[in-house]
């Protein structure tokens, strides 16, 4: 059980709150062990939008694994609102330094900075106050215009809805993406970009369709997507016919069966690449027979970046 513990802070926004809050609980709801606390320096703490939250003010025991986020709050200049006394700054590092992740959400990289947790580290926030985050923490190097950024065991994002892509990230890391990509579609919260990346895992990508036909395919494809999958036991799985299979696969997410699994095969062994493995030894481990294939496939991508919709063979192997 992973315990989740929000920083409410007075005239916090609700939406840097719930959001997060939203992605931890399904988390659990699937069975992931997520257990979320809310604490405050103060039991009635006041949001933005003027409804007021009900925080615990002793903080339940952490461990290494567990993870503190401070919501942001309304503030026209950083230094307005948001405040968070020097024990509270010292329990966020303490966390820290215990080998406990520590995030926040729009303004409330504030604290961080306050805290000391920004020092040498990259990180984001609202595009409105990230000058001024820039000025007041000179050791960090404030990001600009990206959902958010991952330094180390230091998390920070824009704010507001960014901040459900923050918390989808963390169970992506934790739990694999097509984890991720199940708690983004009980949310019905479609494709979700990855902080400062250009592209977004092919798992979030080709999510943002109602089909639950193709939603429980693909999510055969994401579990087993090293293995030689049969279209007919794919079309088996989900109840539909292989033609109406591929018809509605193509209709849902631009791509066949059969190329949507090779480009998690590829995204995958990109990622490996870039840790040091060899293209020959990428390929294999994501299920090409040889590296030939996987080369040819890169150099589709990197010529035409954009998802092709060409009909693929009904053979799906």
């Amino acid at each position: 059980m992973t315990r989740v513990v929000f920083l409410l802070v007075p005239q916090l926004h609700l939406l840097d709150l719930a959001g997060p809050a939203q992605v931890f609980s399904t988390a659990n709801d699937l069975g992931h062990g997520y257990d979320v606390a809310y604490v405050g320096e103060q039991e009635d703490v006041p949001s933005a939008q003027g409804i007021t939250l009900r925080a615990a003010t002793d903080w339940p025991a952490l461990a290494p694994d567990d993870l503190v986020v401070v919501p942001g709050w309304r503030s026209r200049l950083l230094r307005e609102n948001g405040w968070v006394s020097r024990a509270t700054l010292d329990r966020l590092v303490a966390h820290h330094a215990a080998g406990g992740t520590v995030a926040s959400i729009c303004a409330g990289a504030d604290a961080l900075g306050r805290a000391g947790l920004l020092d040498g580290r990259r990180c984001t926030t609202h595009h409105d106050v990230q000058d001024e985050l820039a000025r007041r923490y000179p050791k960090a190097q404030v990001v600009r215009d990206v959902l958010y950024v991952t330094d180390g065991r230091i998390i920070t994002s824009a704010g507001i809805a960014s901040g459900i892509d923050l918390a989808l990230h963390l169970v992506a890391a934790r739990h694999g993406a097509a984890s991720a990509a199940r708690v983004a579609r009980e949310m019905v919260v479609f494709a979700r970009r990855n902080g400062d990346d250009q592209q977004h895992s092919a798992m979030l990508r080709h999510r943002a369709h109602l089909s639950d036909a193709v939603h429980h395919a693909q999510d055969l494809i994401d579990s087993r997507y090293t293995s030689v999958l049969r279209l007919a036991e794919l079309a088996s799985s989900v109840g539909l016919s292989e033609r109406s299979l591929t018809r509605h696969f193509t209709h849902a997410t631009g791509l066949t069966p059969l190329r949507y699994q090779q480009e998690l095969r590829v995204e995958h062994a990109e990622h490996l690449i870039a840790q040091g493995s060899t293209v020959e030894s990428a390929a294999r481990a994501v299920g090409f027979q040889d590296a030939r294939m996987l080369r040819r496939l890169r150099g589709r991508a990197q010529s035409c970046p954009a998802p092709e919709r060409e009909r693929e063979p009904a053979g799906y192997r």
